[in-house]
Order: structure tokens, then sequence, then C-alpha cells
């Protein structure tokens, strides 16, 4: 019989040293550009994940798809579109 391991914490979420996933995410997106285009770039490798999480922390949870909803850049699926008046069930 082999042995399955079993988080701890089943609502912790995946993390990379300090980092969270969508925290990654975004700083390699930010070492990408920078070693693209250069110098500009590079504080943002370590500056635009801690802006982002200190960000993340001041808000509730679902804020960042919640904006993105807001200016157009994401679709709630069963949702009507933001700029709806009148409802009818």
């Amino acid at each position: 019989m082999e042995k399955k391991r079993f988080p701890q914490y089943l609502s912790q979420p995946f993390q990379v040293l300090w980092l969270e996933a969508d925290e990654l995410v975004l700083a390699l997106i930010f070492y990408t550009l920078a070693l693209l285009f250069g110098s500009f770039f590079w504080p943002l490798v370590i500056g635009g994940p801690y802006l982002y999480s200190s960000a993340k922390k001041r808000y509730p949870r679902g804020f960042l798809k919640h904006s993105f909803y807001f200016i157009g850049l994401a679709r709630m699926k069963g949702y009507p579109t933001f700029f709806e008046d009148e409802f009818r069930e």
C-alpha cells in the first residue's frame, strides 16, 4: 500500500518561496520584459509583486476579477454586462 500525502491546510494557496501563484506569474512577466527591454523593468521584478500583494491584502477576495469585469477585460458567465440598467427575470 502506497502512502499518499495530504496537505495540512486545504485552503492555503500554492506558494513558491514567499510568492503566491498570481504574484509569481507577475514576477515572471516582469522578468521576461526586463530580459527583453532592459533597465526600466528590472525594479518591477521585485516591486511589481510587492505592490500587487499589498494591494491584494487591502481589498476583499475576488477584487481583481471584478475590477477587470468593470473595465471590460473579463467576462463573468451568467451575469449581465456591467452597463445593464434593467433586469427581467
